[in-house]
């Protein structure tokens, strides 16, 4: 796939992330308007219940403040993961959501763990190991914003606050960089030039035959060719005579 197919803006670049967060906004409108409690549909770990919160976990918030700062690194990180890597976004949405949930479910404390940050972790860590490990100059650019954007987090994959599952994002964070080793087809190359192909040949290449073995340039010879003779300049006048 050529670099022009990789980054191409589409529709789906902006609905579908807006999707997912209509539809995690929706859920927590659903429970706030009829007074439903979901969180019992979280991950709880080591159970066989608890299993089914690896798929309903993500679309699980315990209150505003839960459900906005989830909203905005959601949007961003999916619109980014969208354009930059459209033919395995889907791939990385779907199992990063399996495979992080089921992670927490194993190592997680015994309780409801409920949220759409280990999908966010997934994303963070994904986007900036791939980027490095890439090697191309937009990848590696998107991997430096998002670390300035969302390095702090790192911190949250630490038992360092009360009522935060850094199960989850420590989960998320395993996943990302898995993901990031094990998807490398279907990536942005970058960018080879001639010196760098496997076929290159010194000899051959017009510029280098400038200069000489060690280095030095080499004036170019001209062809010894006879010049032609250049015709004399020939000036013609036309005399035009006055009838006033």
């Amino acid at each position: 796939m050529k670099e022009h197919e990789h980054f191409k803006f589409s529709p789906g670049v902006i609905v579908y992330p807006v999707f997912f967060v209509l539809t995690i906004w929706l859920v927590f409108w659903f429970e706030v308007r009829f007074g439903y409690n979901l969180s019992k549909y979280g991950i709880y770990p080591q159970t066989l219940n608890g299993l089914r919160g690896i798929i309903f976990s993500p679309f699980l918030h315990g209150n505003i403040d839960h459900i906005y700062h989830n909203t905005i690194p959601l949007f961003v990180l999916s619109t980014a993961l969208f354009y930059f890597y459209r033919p395995i976004a889907w791939r990385v949405i779907v199992f990063g959501i399996l495979i992080s949930g089921f992670l927490t479910w194993c190592i997680g404390r015994p309780s409801y763990h409920i949220g759409a940050s280990g999908l966010i972790y997934v994303l963070v860590s994904f986007t900036f190991f791939k980027g490095v490990f890439a090697k191309h100059y937009r990848l590696i650019a998107l991997s430096l914003l998002v670390i300035f954007l969302y390095g702090s987090m790192i911190w949250y994959t630490f038992p360092i606050e009360e009522g935060i599952s850094w199960e989850g994002h420590l989960s998320g964070l395993i996943t990302g960089l898995v993901f990031a080793l094990f998807f490398r087809k279907e990536i942005a190359k970058p960018k080879k030039y001639a010196w760098e192909q496997d076929n290159f040949n010194e000899e051959n290449d017009p510029f280098l035959q400038h200069f000489d073995e060690n280095g030095n340039f080499i004036e170019t010879q001209e062809d010894p060719e006879v010049e032609e003779e250049l015709e004399p300049l020939s000036i013609k006048y036309i005399f035009k005579e006055n009838k006033e």
